[in-house]
């Protein structure tokens, strides 16, 4: 099987560069500055050369505040580039995985979102991811993975941030009412490495074509951080003080709630993440590993 990653300099593409593959698959990783997704042409051109079976989309405008002045860039890689893939896809006649996002949903719900859900996104960013998803869907043969809270060794997130700030400061206030799943990135991409495994190089059709794919434990970004906090090896001698969403206010709008079930993977293909507290330990040490 040849698997084609795009997106393999971001956090998630940095993951799958070192996921466990199965020592048959041949994966090869396309950074942004090697390919740009919004070039069709280069898109087509490229994908032909390489004849993968799955292409993974990794590659995403994840500037989430920024996107509010920026939705045309943003929906330019987040959507449109989707539909260049989805081509290149059908083309190869291969399987396209799509990674999205929590923030297709307006976060109003009270339980636990599912797939079947109205979608509803609050803010620039979760309507490009949403666009992505429907040019995802136009490909024969695709998976939408629905994600959330992805935090990782390897590059910029909430958890790298704590961890900086609370050597620099002695006071943090971090907001206690919004409410999530923290996902590894390591987690995710060892779950589209089982996805892509179970579909032999793309032979068999997955049940659905969309998935949540979150840690089952959900957590507010205040008990993230004090996690965080509790799994460093450097002691915090500080307060992190819990705050409201109006307490720090942002340019986009941060979706409350954004529990996602993940049952429907757990049923159809038997995969499943950890919970978000054990995966945390081995990120934290990877990094104040890699700070030393």
């Amino acid at each position: 099987m040849r698997v084609l990653v795009v997106g393999a300099g971001g956090q998630l593409g940095r993951e799958l560069r070192r996921a466990p593959w199965d020592p048959a698959t041949a994966v090869v990783t396309r950074r942004s500055a090697e390919l740009d997704i919004t070039d069709r042409d280069a898109v087509l051109a490229d994908v032909e050369s390489i004849e993968p079976d799955v292409i993974v989309n990794a590659a995403a405008y994840t500037a989430v505040d920024r996107a509010e002045d920026d939705e045309a860039r943003a929906l330019a890689v987040n959507g449109t580039a989707v539909g260049h893939l989805a081509v290149a896809a059908d083309r190869a006649q291969a399987l396209l995985v799509q990674v999205s996002t929590d923030y297709v949903f307006d976060g109003t719900a009270a339980g636990w979102y599912v797939e079947t859900d109205p979608t509803g996104p609050v803010s620039a960013y979760g309507r490009t991811k949403l666009a992505g998803e429907r040019a995802a869907a136009v490909a024969d043969r695709c998976v939408i993975l629905r994600t959330a809270w992805v935090y990782g060794a390897l590059g910029s997130n909430f958890v790298t941030t704590v961890l900086r700030l609370a050597a620099e400061r002695d006071e943090l206030r971090i907001v206690a009412d919004q409410v999530g799943c923290p996902t590894s990135a390591a987690d995710l991409a060892a779950a589209i490495v089982a996805l892509t495994g179970w579909s032999e190089g793309g032979a068999r059709p997955t049940p659905s074509r969309l998935y949540h794919v979150a840690s089952p434990e959900p957590a507010t970004w205040h008990e993230l951080a004090i996690a965080v906090l509790e799994a460093s090896g450097v002691p915090f001698t500080g307060e992190c003080h819990a705050i409201t969403t109006a307490d720090y206010p942002t340019r986009a709008t941060r979706p409350a709630n954004s529990r996602l079930d993940s049952g429907r993977l757990a049923r159809d293909l038997a995969i499943e993440l950890p919970g978000w507290r054990r995966s945390l330990r081995a990120v934290v040490a990877e990094i104040e590993q890699g700070r030393r």
